[in-house]
């Protein structure tokens, strides 16, 4: 009888031969328990033996699999304390290789003469001869013969290795002999999926390497369905049980500040805003992200958004994650409000008044806050900025019609109720939810999937190009507070970024101080310095933020919190210290607060020298990293490149831990996946929005959700 997951979830590893109780202790370790968590113990490569290199034809530098059979093995003392190291000849045939291992005495025992053995490395020569030093190991036995031979993620502390596991997953599919098929037939036959029990049988012991290839593109369409399926099934969810505001899209507010706009939209903007109008003229709450590049223009759609629904009778509120960006929002929409009138048929002579935007802040105390929030709750403030303290309990609002939250992705299901709250009658505010790191699309598709997205890629006219260079070393470093000078004598600003250190505040607090101190009295003595932390009392950064749009502070020195919103437009350059500690996105935001004038800009990563730390991949990694940010500008294609250097942790891991995190699937390497586990979900999703006429793909939904998930979607 065919096997659901679920029931291989209650089947304990422990049935398997040879998985004692100390065995089982050390599968547990790596969070294999039951067969369900062993068959998806997937193999990290897998070696073809027919394409095997021969030890008489290997390379110095190149890197190879090789088979051989120990012929000797020794153990050489090391000097004074250290360990030593364990030397193995072995032979194919063609001709013998060292093996070298470096305080590992335990590999003598290990590797009895005749063993035989699968090692991977790069190809070195010592005193004559090749050798691979600590190489990759893969342990072969009499029965393991396959011309395919699976390589799983092993580990010498646990004593858990390839061959374990090949013994253990051919156990495990005997046992399991055939698995339920969720998917439709119509989707197997479209897309030219193979059955799931061919699947999980050609993924870990293929016959061919095409096998394993489609064993694979199978499994990974199975869990990106999931993540997909759960993501639709929530957007359905919503739409069905939340009732919207139903604004009033046909009103003059919004195309008066329109008209006035000092600049014309680009076209996405435009697109953009007519999106959201379709959205807010709607009974369903909108909940939209908003991508923009930055400098792409985000506040004009923001402000479109809070007009609609102040031209409805409503009130907006925008939200930004920090009070300086609340206060930097603020002094930047004020201007562009001025002038706008709102209705109001409780004035006896006109029937208009001005549009009123207020900031709400944790400065902002005593009877000033009391008459404010009271003005609020009257429905005579039309706007109002602020942090997340908008939405605590202490705040009522009138009529909230719109909310923008700026650089908050994940908006969950807490602050939707809060909102909720804040609404008069059952009506839930439509959100939009901004952000200025762009997001490769198909991260964008698998984590913030249950969001309608839109994109603002396209920049203004007027923004200068900022010209980019990686400053490497004491020469570079020295070139840059040449040009810094140059720029404030030409009656520009700059901006100095200390670096990110770990995860102490405190840290970069006193690195933020040291290098103020250091370019007062030496690089940068005699210009007029500011300095600029998260620890500084509010009113502090207030005046320091406020010294330096006005031009009285020249240079700002400061942490990441100018990271996103600062505006000054005679900024003119970015020098960021220790770039190599910084990641794509954020590097870009930091460059993004300079070019917003009609002045040449300027953005210096700033390293020690060319050898940044590390090992040779983290070394790799940040050389490709500063390389890409000297390439290009286009925050959209930096995501993209993110993406390839970090892996999805890097967009990934803002998801829910748990069942469905992805296992075999990639971001990177299933983009095309990705969008057909889209388009399948939706189809299904479409035909049944319970998906009662498919059980076994309900049941499997149900094994990888929590209980709260589960019943928000799938309750009557």
């Amino acid at each position: 009888m065919a096997k659901r997951l679920r029931e291989l979830e209650d089947l304990s590893v422990n049935v398997l031969a040879g998985v004692g109780p100390e065995r089982a202790k050390a599968l547990a370790k790596i969070e294999v328990s039951s067969i369900f968590d062993l068959l998806t113990h997937y193999p990290r490569r897998y070696i073809d033996k027919t394409k095997q290199s021969f030890i008489g034809d290997l390379r110095v530098d190149e890197s190879a699999w090789v088979y051989g059979k120990v012929v000797s093995s020794a153990t050489v003392p090391g000097r004074g304390r250290g360990k030593g190291r364990t030397e193995l000849r072995i032979s194919d045939g063609s001709g013998s290789l060292r093996i070298t291992f470096f305080n590992q005495p335990w590999r003598v025992r290990q590797f009895p003469d005749g063993s035989e053995a699968l090692f991977f490395g790069k190809v070195t020569e010592y005193r004559g001869h090749k050798q691979l030093a600590n190489p990759e190991v893969d342990l072969l036995d009499e029965a393991d013969r396959r011309q395919i031979t699976a390589i799983y993620p092993q580990s010498d502390k646990l004593r858990l290795y390839s061959r374990d596991f090949r013994g253990w997953q051919l156990e495990a599919l005997r046992r399991t002999q055939t698995l339920v098929e969720p998917l439709p037939a119509w989707v197997l036959d479209r897309h030219g999926f193979v059955d799931r029990t061919a699947a999980f049988s050609g993924v870990h012991l293929p016959e061919t390497m095409a096998q394993a290839q489609e064993a694979r593109r199978r499994l990974v369409f199975d869990e990106l369905l999931r993540i997909q399926l759960v993501l639709v099934l929530r957007k359905h969810r919503i739409e069905a049980t939340s009732q919207g505001v139903e604004h009033d899209t046909s009103g003059v507010i919004l195309a008066r500040f329109l008209d006035a706009l000092p600049f014309a939209l680009t076209a996405h903007q435009a697109t953009v805003i007519a999106e959201i109008t379709a959205d807010l003229g709607g009974p369903v709450p909108m909940h939209r992200l908003l991508q923009g590049d930055v400098g792409a223009g985000k506040t004009v759609v923001a402000i479109a958004a809070l007009l609609t629904a102040v031209q409805g009778g409503h009130q907006g509120a925008f939200m930004a994650p920090t009070e300086v960006l609340a206060e930097q929002h603020f002094a930047g929409m004020r201007p562009l409000l001025e002038g706008i009138t709102v209705p109001d048929k409780t004035l006896s002579l006109f029937d208009a008044r001005p549009l009123r935007v207020d900031l709400l802040t944790n400065r902002v105390t005593g009877q000033d806050r009391q008459r404010l929030l009271a003005a609020l709750a009257a429905g005579e403030i039309d706007v109002v900025v602020g942090t997340h303290a908008l939405i605590q309990e202490a705040v009522a609002f009138h009529s909230l019609g719109v909310v923008v939250i700026d650089e908050q992705h994940r908006f969950g299901v807490e602050q939707r109720a809060a909102l909720k709250a804040k609404a008069n009658g059952d009506a839930v505010p439509d959100v939009l939810v901004m952000t200025a790191t762009p997001i490769p699309r198909t991260a964008a598709m698998t984590v913030y999937g249950d969001l309608d997205v839109s994109i603002l890629g396209e920049k203004p006219g007027g923004r200068q190009p900022i010209v980019t260079e990686w400053a490497q070393g004491a020469d570079a470093q020295e070139a840059v507070w040449i040009k810094v000078r140059e720029e404030v004598e030409a009656g520009r600003q700059v901006y100095v970024v200390c670096p990110l250190i770990g995860e102490s505040e405190n840290l970069e607090v006193a690195s933020a101080e040291e290098t103020f101190e250091r370019l007062e009295t030496h690089d940068l003595s005699g210009l007029r310095l500011g300095i600029l932390h998260g620890r500084l009392p509010s009113s502090e950064k207030e005046a320091t933020m406020t010294a330096f749009r006005e031009g009285r502070v020249q240079v700002l020195v400061a942490t990441t919190v100018i990271e996103v919103g600062v505006d000054v437009a005679n900024a003119t350059v970015m020098v960021v210290l220790d770039a190599d500690r910084f990641g794509i996105a954020q590097l870009h935001q930091l460059r993004g607060r300079v070019g917003r004038g009609a002045n040449a800009s300027f953005c210096f990563l700033v390293t020690s020298d060319t050898a940044v730390g590390g090992d040779d991949e983290e070394r790799a990694q940040t050389n490709a990293r500063l390389e890409a940010l000297v390439r290009s500008d286009d925050g959209f294609e930096l995501a993209e490149v993110d993406l390839d250097i970090r892996g999805e942790g890097a967009v990934f891991g803002e998801r829910q831990k748990g069942r469905s995190d992805l296992k075999l699937a990639s971001l990177r390497r299933d983009r095309e996946v990705v969008q057909l586990a889209r388009e399948v979900a939706e189809g299904l999703v479409a035909d049944d929005a319970t998906l009662a006429s498919n059980p076994e793909l309900l049941d499997e939904l149900h094994l990888f959700l929590d209980p709260d998930d589960a019943a928000f979607l799938f309750k009557s």
